[in-house]
């Protein structure tokens, strides 16, 4: 949701002011999380803030900034710096078992501002609680899990981005909830949403691309279809193997009719993913992937490089080599990272030549990643990414490097 900045720095104003004025700093104590029985579904909720004494108010956020230098086909832009996001969290017990939480987020140095969640939880039975408001699509495990500071890589997964439309959220409402028996835990979530609009096959992109659906900024106030958009998970984790989850987001993105006349048949998107990640246990190997398959009804008039079937997905494997005192932080960690990505848009063959269609990509992020606690991330990592056209001609190369660091506070 578009905020007029003006707004943002008016209210920033006068909380700064209000605090300054009211609130003794030693009053200010560090929430502390219950890390052993949450799901990615968690993730929201699952964060370091900090708790103004006698009050049910509590605030936190997270910002993330870096270098890099890359180079595509040999032509490079030079140094670049670049101040990603700011998030500010807020949350509050409003009483028994009814909840808010709210994120709002700058991007690319205050150039967009958006909230990106803004709900009231209230908690019917741990099986059955009702969320409204602004949600965040769980479609897959990243679009809920996306903080900088808990990735050891400076770039977001292009698979969960550019194929997906993460950080997706719309105004909605609907149910979750999750149960604990000895070693395991079950969670599920289904909402009713805003939804796609025509943008998807309608961008600058010219091709199907579902994050040109995020620039629409009429997109938290009507739906273009008026047809909600569902989406559903349901996740399964054991504390000795890891967690899964399955999900689905699916419904009609196009306006069918207009004042009660039909100008065209429902057109449907329909998205799949899986999820999984697991900590080995002997040599703390931290795993975590994600695959999604698209399927979009594309009408028959538009060309072929107009995709109905996309698929593509991500691999990260962290592997600490050093966690003990250092440089006088205790429990710090040396990490040493490999993402894997693999990114196809436009699935299927040339209807007259039978040749494969091109439109993909795949990516190679090795890093190292230092972290003097667990809320903090320092990174240097290193691309090697090669993407086809529509034609599969020989693909362009970037390669390059970016450092940054991300932190909560």
């Amino acid at each position: 949701m578009r905020i007029s900045i003006s707004y943002i720095i008016l209210c920033f104003f006068v909380i700064s002011n209000t605090i300054n004025a009211q609130i003794d700093p030693s009053l200010l104590k560090r929430v502390s999380k219950d890390t052993t029985k949450v799901l990615n579904m968690d993730a929201i909720y699952n964060r370091p803030t900090l708790n103004i004494n006698k009050t049910p108010i509590a605030i936190g956020g997270y910002v993330e900034t870096n270098w890099q230098h890359l180079t595509t086909d040999g032509v490079s832009e030079g140094h670049q710096f670049q101040a990603r996001r700011l998030s500010i969290f807020m949350s509050s017990s409003i009483g028994k078992r009814v909840k808010f939480l709210s994120e709002l987020e700058f991007e690319e140095g205050g150039k967009e501002i958006a909230i990106e969640f803004a709900s009231v939880d209230v908690e019917f039975h741990p099986l059955a609680s009702f969320r409204a408001g602004i949600i965040v699509n769980p479609i897959g495990a990243f679009n809920q899990n996306h903080d900088g500071p808990k990735w050891e890589f400076t770039d977001r997964p292009i698979p969960a981005t550019q194929m997906l439309p993460g950080t997706f959220s719309n105004v909605g409402a609907g149910l979750y909830g999750k149960k604990y028996h000895k070693n395991w835990m079950y969670g599920y979530e289904a909402y009713f949403s805003g939804s796609f609009d025509n943008s998807i096959i309608e961008n600058t992109q010219n091709k199907t691309y579902l994050p040109a659906a995020k620039d629409n900024p009429d997109r938290f106030e009507e739906i273009n279809s008026g047809i909600p958009l569902f989406t559903g998970k349901i996740a399964v984790r054991n504390g000795k193997i890891g967690e899964i989850g399955l999900s689905y987001m699916g419904g009609v993105y196009n306006k069918f009719q207009e004042d009660g006349i039909i100008i065209d048949e429902k057109r449907s998107v329909n998205i799949f993913a899986i999820d999984f990640n697991t900590t080995l246990p002997n040599t703390k190997t931290f795993i975590t992937t994600e695959f999604a398959w698209i399927n979009v009804d594309v009408p028959s008039t538009y060309s072929q490089q107009f995709g109905s079937k996309q698929q593509g997905g991500f691999i990260d494997i962290v592997q600490p080599i050093l966690n003990r005192t250092m440089l006088g932080w205790e429990k710090a960690t040396l990490n040493v990272a490999c993402r894997l990505e693999y990114v196809d848009w436009n699935v299927g063959k040339f209807n007259e030549t039978g040749g494969n269609i091109g439109e993909d990509l795949w990516s190679v992020v090795s890093a190292i990643s230092f972290r003097p606690n667990s809320q903090t991330v320092i990174r240097l990592n290193y691309r090697l990414l090669k993407q086809r056209d529509i034609l599969s001609n020989p693909p362009s190369i970037t390669d390059g490097f970016n450092f940054g660091i991300s932190t909560y506070f």
